[in-house]
């Protein structure tokens, strides 16, 4: 039967090399939406041609791409931001790499103790923190982050990580609260300086995301160092500011703290409960989500890289976050996160169709560019 098969293909002139090009054609067609998906750190301060970052947005059209001053490898040396000439001339490498120059080039840029464009790289560098703002009348407030869009954009940073809307509801929390890094308790103000902050990125053509959802005002532990369990502290309330601006967010960035009140499995960068059922069905928000940095101890720890890959695009998350940051011994390469994707694809362990719906939401996103 098989030989007759091919006998026919044959006569019609498809050869098995046609066929078998068919096949690989397929492949790395479905490999480039799965590096869409990806967010990756890299280290290098230049991006020639023949980088391993410049081959990997070419060969597997990859997303996005995050940025860092600090080296963990080398403290003595920057990662990937030394100078303003330098940071601009690097993002305009990127572009060039990809297919249509809307590689997303990402930074934590919020202000106060998180500001990756310092002064000592010649960046202004002191751009207050969230707390501090929210002391400044909305004219101030839009200068003010208006000002921070236009040196992101001068350096060809077209997503800025920020803005934060966790509410301030713990006074133990050190990673949110401590640093002042929250706008406030009230959800009503947290969302209106938020969209004063969307609206002052979006001048100077950079996205932005909302985070840390479903909240981590309340948490008490750094899900950088390992887990967070926030299901007697979390309340409701938390929600609110993503129900407010559900419409305006470009992303939303789901944290990795574990809640029993909203899933008593996983925690809600892992988690179809929190994500889909929570932040898409019941706020109604329908636009990227982002996962935060997989490689942080509150997954690294409890999941292995299949795993975590698996229930984070199961979830719902379109955008998959490997910083490459916290751990030197734990850097992670590009074709190994898009071979173990394809393999769960291959495997039917993900669905195709979260590919296809995740590359739809990012293309929806990277139009506003």
């Amino acid at each position: 039967m098989l030989k007759k098969i091919l006998l026919v293909l044959t006569i019609l002139g498809v050869s098995s090399e046609m066929m078998a090009n068919e096949s690989t054609m397929s492949k790395e067609k479905l490999e480039k939406k799965i590096g869409q998906m990806l967010m990756v750190g890299f280290h290098g301060t230049s991006v020639p041609k023949n980088s391993q970052i410049c081959k990997d947005i070419q060969r597997y059209n990859l997303g996005a791409v995050i940025l860092f001053d600090y080296n963990p490898v080398n403290k003595n040396r920057p990662k990937n931001i030394a100078t303003k000439k330098q940071l601009a001339k690097l993002t305009q490498e990127l572009q060039a790499c990809s297919k249509d120059g809307k590689l997303l080039i990402a930074v934590d840029q919020e202000g106060g103790k998180v500001q990756r464009l310092k002064s000592k790289y010649g960046f202004y560098g002191k751009f207050p923190k969230a707390e501090d703002v929210r002391k400044m009348d909305a004219s101030g407030i839009e200068k003010t982050y208006t000002k921070m869009s236009k040196e992101l954009k001068s350096v060809g940073i077209n997503y800025d990580l920020a803005p934060v809307v966790d509410l301030s509801i713990n006074s133990k929390n050190h990673v949110i609260k401590g640093l002042g890094r929250s706008f406030g308790k009230s959800p009503k103000k947290v969302a209106k300086y938020a969209s004063i902050f969307i609206d002052a990125m979006h001048t100077n053509g950079v996205l932005t995301s909302l985070k840390h959802f479903p909240g981590h005002g309340s948490s008490v532990g750094d899900t950088h160092k390992g887990f967070v369990d926030v299901t007697n502290l979390w309340k409701e309330i938390e929600l609110e500011p993503y129900r407010l601006l559900k419409d305006k967010a470009d992303t939303v960035m789901v944290a990795h703290v574990f809640n029993k009140r909203l899933d008593a499995k996983y925690p809600a960068s892992l988690s179809y409960a929190t994500i889909t059922k929570k932040l898409r069905w019941k706020l109604g928000y329908h636009g990227v989500v982002i996962t935060d940095d997989l490689q942080m101890g509150a997954i690294s720890k409890k999941y292995g890289l299949k795993n975590t890959l698996k229930l984070a695009i199961n979830a719902g998350d379109d955008i998959l976050l490997f910083g490459n940051q916290l751990d030197p011994r734990k850097i992670v390469s590009t074709k190994k996160l898009v071979d173990t994707i394809y393999a769960l694809i291959q495997s039917g362990e993900v669905k195709l169709e979260s590919i296809e719906k995740a590359n739809r939401r990012i293309q929806k996103l990277k139009e506003k560019l």
